[in-house]
C-alpha cells in the first residue's frame, strides 16, 4: 500500500512506538514556485516534460487549465489535511472529501488523524509546499491525471499532546524536506456528477 511521506510526524511517531495532502493555507503553502508552463495549439494528449537541460515542454491550451486547475487543488488539499491534523478531533471526511483529497491518501490521512486522536495528539505547524512542477499529463483518460512533482517542507512541524501542549517524544528527527510525486485526477465525488481535482495518491522520490 503507498505510504505517507517518512517525514512527517505521525510516521516518525509510528516508528517510535513501534521500534515502526474550500480550504486556506499558511501563506507558504498558498504560493508555491511553480512558473505556468506555456501553451501551444496542439491537440490534447499526454505530456511529458523533458529531462534537466532539454527545452522546456510544451503544453496544449486543454493540458495548461488541467494543469493550473490540478496545482491549485494540491495546494487546497494540502492545507485541510494540515487542518485536519492540527486539530484531530474536529476533523472529518467530508471536510477532507470537500478539500480535494481521495483515494489511498485520504485513507491514509485519516488513519493518521485517527492515530493522533486515539493518543491525545496534534501537529502543530504545517507543511510548506516550496516547489512544484509538472511531471506529467494524461487526458485522454477516463479520469484525466496530472502528476505533480513537489518539494515539501515539513521543518516546523511538530506533534504535541492536546492536553499539555508540550511536545511528544518521537525519536531522532528528520531533515523537514522530501521530493515527492503527487497523482491528481479530474472525477466527479461521491453521489455527485460535477467532477473536480482530487489529491488521490503521493509517493516519496527524493530529496529537495
Amino acid at each position: 500500500m503507498p505510504r505517507r511521506p517518512a517525514f512527517l510526524p505521525a510516521a516518525a511517531a509510528i516508528c517510535a512506538l513501534l521500534a515502526l495532502t474550500a480550504c486556506q493555507g499558511s501563506p507558504e503553502a498558498g504560493r508555491p514556485n511553480i512558473t505556468p508552463p506555456p501553451t501551444s495549439t496542439s491537440s490534447t494528449h499526454a505530456s511529458t516534460p523533458t529531462s534537466a537541460g532539454s527545452p522546456t515542454p510544451t503544453w496544449s491550451p486543454e493540458e495548461s487549465e488541467a494543469i493550473a486547475g490540478a496545482t491549485a487543488r494540491y495546494v487546497a488539499a494540502w492545507a485541510a489535511i494540515d487542518a485536519a491534523l492540527n486539530n484531530p478531533p474536529a476533523a472529518t471526511r467530508v471536510k477532507l472529501l470537500q478539500a480535494g483529497t481521495g483515494g489511498n491518501w485520504l485513507i491514509q490521512v485519516l488513519g493518521d488523524v485517527q492515530f493522533n486522536r486515539g493518543r491525545g495528539w496534534y501537529q502543530d505547524g504545517k507543511v510548506v509546499v516550496q516547489t512544484m512542477s509538472v511531471a506529467s499529463v494524461k487526458l485522454n483518460t477516463e479520469q484525466p491525471e496530472v502528476r505533480l512533482d513537489a518539494c515539501l517542507d515539513t521543518s516546523k512541524i511538530s506533534l504535541r499532546y492536546q492536553a499539555t501542549r508540550k511536545p511528544v517524544p518521537v525519536g531522532p528527527g528528520t531533515e523537514g524536506r522530501s521530493k515527492v510525486q503527487a497523482q491528481l485526477v479530474y472525477a466527479p465525488p461521491t453521489g455527485q456528477s460535477k467532477k473536480m481535482w482530487f489529491l488521490i495518491d503521493q509517493k516519496d522520490i527524493g530529496s529537495c
